[in-house]
């Protein structure tokens, strides 16, 4: 194991701070440099309309166990910020699936046998397909897409549970999402224990869950944290080490976006920054609205989307978190909708929840504000080639975009962060 060392995160996003907080705790001396005015990156407060909301309504599993161990270990009491569903993709006409608490695997198979509006044959090509997929280790051609994955399934199969779970999980549509990842997915939340599966619904804003606690966290062990610093060069000194913005560091951690990290290292490392300039992206938009006395059924809700109707989920943020009457719409895979315009945008969000949760609204729904997260996820594809985590010896980056298993999610993220600070040490 090495000393202490000096160590420079460049970025202050959910990756970032995980890898700043391993660092900390290993004993490295840690500069945070953060180029927005508060930390979280893609997942964090803004402010709109007196009201403290959220640039996305991001949800978290069970299966997410780095980051719940994180968000504990910076002082984040789960029970009182997260509120614990088993897994349910439920839609305001009462069909969907809905999964009881307890060991994953029974319950799954108890949600497909019970689904409302499924044929006996519906629900067996399921079953035996799912099977299929556990008996080869869920792995499959890894040129496959989603929707070749699920091809031989009844279409109600697909249209009602596999593409609006692919495009929740991914954020990728389904013709083009990779069937690899959407299956890793599948086989973490089956199969990692009780609760695996289990929806963490936030009760706090995000910044609230793990951003503003690991800050103070870092700032309280010595660790420095930069905020509205953004860096404008990195280089390798020629006695070893790093030049950032003229500080030496022993190390870096690039925790910026991919295109920051390209910027950043194109100068020496133009193939790496070439890889990471490449990712393609796609955008979520969240429309928040107003419904004043409304209450949902459910604080998550699953909507049928289309050409004319963007959104996928609907989030009740009285039921979460006391903002009575206010609904979040998330609208995933949304590069057609941003295309059309925020305008378009909300108008068709407002229709759609108008006639979708007709039965639930006991006001008409007033617009509030459409979020576009431009950037929120790399678009998953089948072979896409991602980032290696080490640049160079001593240089590392850390985002949900590097090489791994995962898609885009907060878990992603954490994950990439504690690996990043790991491999400080060796």
């Amino acid at each position: 194991m090495a000393g202490p060392r000096r160590v420079a995160v460049i970025g202050g996003g959910w990756a970032g701070l995980a890898a700043a907080v391993h660092a900390t705790r290993a004993g490295h001396h840690v500069t945070v440099l953060e180029m927005a005015p508060q930390l979280g990156g893609r997942a964090r407060q803004i402010d709109s309309h007196g009201m403290a909301l959220d640039n996305g309504q991001h949800i978290l599993i069970g299966a997410y166990t780095e980051t719940l161990a994180l968000m504990q270990l910076v002082g984040v009491d789960l029970t009182r910020a997260l509120r614990r569903l088993p897994l349910r993709v439920t839609y305001p006409d009462g069909t969907g699936l809905q999964m009881a608490a307890g060991k994953p695997i029974p319950a799954f198979l108890r949600a497909i046998a019970t689904y409302p509006g499924w044929t006996r044959q519906d629900k067996w090509a399921l079953l035996r397909t799912a099977a299929g997929w556990a008996l080869r280790g869920f792995r499959c051609d890894p040129t496959w897409t989603v929707s070749q994955l699920t091809a031989r399934l009844p279409a109600a199969v697909r249209d009602a549970l596999l593409d609006p779970l692919c495009v929740a999980a991914l954020n990728t549509p389904a013709d083009q999402a990779s069937a690899q990842v959407f299956l890793r997915v599948l086989k973490d939340a089956l199969f990692s224990g009780p609760g695996s599966a289990d929806l963490l619904l936030p009760r706090w804003r995000l910044s609230a869950l793990w951003p503003d606690p690991a800050g103070r966290w870092l700032a309280a062990r010595g660790a420095e944290v930069h905020l509205s610093r953004r860096v404008d060069s990195l280089s390798p000194r020629t006695e070893g080490g790093w030049d950032v913005d003229g500080t030496a560091f022993d190390a870096v951690v690039l925790a910026c976006t991919a295109h920051e990290a390209a910027r950043l290292t194109e100068g020496f490392e133009p193939g790496w920054a070439e890889t990471a300039r490449g990712l393609q992206y796609e955008p979520i938009v969240t429309v928040y609205a107003h419904s004043p006395e409304t209450r949902l059924p459910q604080p998550m809700m699953a909507l049928r989307s289309d050409s004319r109707q963007p959104a996928q989920f609907v989030f009740d943020l009285g039921i979460l978190c006391g903002m009575e009457g206010v609904l979040a719409f998330v609208v995933s895979g949304a590069a057609p909708w941003v295309a059309q315009g925020a305008d378009a945008t909300m108008a068709a969000t407002l229709r759609q929840g108008q006639q979708a949760l007709a039965g639930q609204l006991r006001a008409p729904l007033t617009g509030l504000r459409a979020v576009n997260e431009k950037r929120a996820t790399f678009l998953c594809t089948p072979g896409l080639k991602r980032p290696p985590m080490t640049v160079r010896p001593g240089l590392f980056a850390a985002g949900d975009y590097t090489e791994g298993p995962y898609p885009a999610t907060l878990e992603g993220a954490i994950r990439a962060g504690l690996a990043a600070g790991s491999a400080l040490d060796a």
